[in-house]
């Protein structure tokens, strides 16, 4: 019964001070509202990022032309067409493991349908493409390896390209123009969104490559290739394959002295680099909140220190009357342990509201988890403990006579 009577009377203290108790707690309060509205910020920016890097598709395998040197100038991927058709041809045929794989052609052009313009991205693909990237059509039918040997003028279109050309119509079947060759529209892409470098993934037009080629840009050379592992263990093992298979079409060995005139990348690559800056921007953020509430238990410390030197007396009194140094103990400490634990919890609704009230401002996603709001309680109340103990054994300690002789 004496820790139940212990709890009342520390309770009772606090109530005396109302002011001086929510004063106290407001460090606590804004350090654990700091916590959970930049982790669930951060959270919700990552699972953003994981979700548009699942939009690339499963177990993709990126194959990019460019990266090497020359002229002592270092071109970036896609800087020069050093990848072709038949490469894309021999990764298909060659690489065990690769179960699809679409040749690449990037453009920008105008395109025309129903009167209207519009200035979007042209990519010749391969008819694996969309099973690559596992994006399905909510109307009509990929083309097929038949178009890409007559080199058919037929294309999918993105609902960007939809809602600006054929706004009041149904665009399987019509015609749209690039480079003033009509295409027919096979059919309709699903709503993707933005990709990881915040472009519109909706705002293209896809046509076999071969057309792409040879109608529209009057090219030899592919952007990239893209091709999907038979299974995410299987991904390292095809860049391995796909990269000797092209250093040797290439002609690129060690004692040649070149560079690899590609770039490879794995999703499961993209998918570390982007966790492992989260990660670094959520361990910086969170120490910084963390701070505030160091500041906070400091705050508690003072308090509690000038709370003993005013209830000296009082503390004197309940000594002469039986109470032992453990119970002053405990009652000054269960008084710090309330005060952050309040302080955590009201922080922990203030920083929720928070990250919801940023989240309708700015239409970001804001992720709260669980684990970060269990951990902010926690290490609220590990500060209130760690910082109120040296008051509360300060007035254990405190002599009865001196106590009682205290004005």
């Amino acid at each position: 019964m004496r820790i139940f009577s212990t709890i009342i009377a520390a309770l009772r203290a606090l109530r005396r001070n109302k002011m001086r108790s929510v004063l106290t707690a407001l460090g606590i309060i804004i350090g654990v509202a700091a916590v959970i509205a930049m982790i669930s910020i951060i959270n919700g920016a990552k699972s953003q990022l994981q979700s548009q890097i699942a939009s690339l598709g499963q177990n993709v395998v990126l194959v990019f032309s460019g990266n090497f040197s020359a002229g002592g100038v270092r071109s970036g991927m896609g800087g020069a067409g050093t990848l072709t058709v038949d490469d894309a041809l021999e990764i298909q045929k060659e690489v065990r493991g690769v179960i699809a794989v679409s040749p690449e052609v990037r453009d920008r052009k105008q395109v025309l349908a129903n009167g209207l313009n519009w200035s979007t991205q042209i990519l010749g693909e391969g008819p694996d493409y969309l099973a690559i990237r596992s994006w399905p059509l909510t109307s009509g039918a990929m083309f097929t390896d038949q178009e890409i040997r007559s080199t058919g003028k037929v294309c999918i279109i993105g609902q960007t390209i939809v809602n600006q050309l054929f706004p009041n119509d149904d665009p399987i079947g019509q015609t749209l123009r690039i480079q003033n060759i009509p295409f027919k529209v096979l059919g309709v892409l699903s709503i993707k969104g933005l990709s990881i470098q915040g472009s519109d993934q909706d705002d293209v037009v896809i046509v076999p490559y071969t057309s792409e080629m040879k109608r529209v840009s009057k090219r030899t050379n592919l952007n990239g290739v893209n091709t999907q592992a038979e299974s995410s263990d299987a991904e390292k093992q095809v860049e391995s394959d796909i990269a000797d298979l092209l250093r040797q079409r290439h002609r690129i060995t060690d004692t040649s002295g070149h560079e690899d005139d590609f770039t490879i990348r794995g999703q499961d690559e993209i998918q570390n680099a982007i966790s492992a800056q989260s990660n670094t921007m959520t361990y910086l953020l969170g120490g910084i909140a963390g701070v505030s509430l160091l500041v906070g238990g400091i705050g508690i410390m003072n308090i509690m220190l000038v709370s003993v030197t005013e209830r000296t007396r009082e503390i004197g009194i309940r000594m002469a009357v039986g109470a032992h140094g453990r119970d002053i103990l405990a009652q000054f400490l269960i008084e710090a342990v309330v005060l952050s634990l309040i302080g955590g919890a009201l922080g922990v609704l203030l920083g929720i509201g928070t990250a919801q009230l940023f989240s309708r401002l700015n239409h970001w996603t804001t992720l709260v988890s669980s684990s970060s709001v269990i951990i902010s309680l926690l290490f609220s109340g590990a500060v209130g403990i760690f910082f109120g103990f040296y008051p509360a054994r300060k007035a254990a300690q405190l002599d009865p006579i001196d106590a009682l002789r205290y004005e």
